[in-house]
């Protein structure tokens, strides 16, 4: 399974959790079941970082996929290393996929929101 493939099958999963569905951990691979723990553990952080910089909005109004997405991003850009514009990139276009209806709202939300984001991990990197 390619990285790509992998972060789809993270964000659905962290989807289904977030509306208390119910999945068979054997039908994953380690590498899923891996980020899946390792976010879950770092959940409360990554959620004060999207909460921190949403403008006249509030975590609780995201739709679920959205936050699924979010939070994949996040835990990519803070702790696995991955290059920001690829982190980005990739949840906008699964944005695109998922959440983005025929009038790209969402994927410039989730854009300019992830973008801020990025600047504000960037500063805490360089201190």
């Amino acid at each position: 399974m390619n990285r790509s493939s992998t972060r789809e099958e993270t964000v659905k999963l962290l989807y289904l959790i977030s509306v208390n569905g119910q999945y068979n951990p054997e039908d994953y691979s380690e590498e899923i079941l891996h980020n899946l723990a390792d976010i879950s553990e770092r959940l409360d952080d990554i959620d004060t970082i999207i909460s921190d910089n949403l403008i006249d909005w509030t975590i609780d109004r995201l739709n679920y996929v959205d936050k699924a997405i979010i939070r994949y991003a996040i835990y990519e850009m803070k702790y696995c290393d991955l290059p920001y514009e690829i982190a980005i990139d990739e949840a906008v276009e699964l944005t695109k996929k998922y959440s983005n209806l025929d009038d790209d709202q969402a994927k410039s939300f989730n854009n300019r929101l992830l973008d801020n984001i990025r600047k504000k991990i960037i500063g805490d990197r360089s201190r």
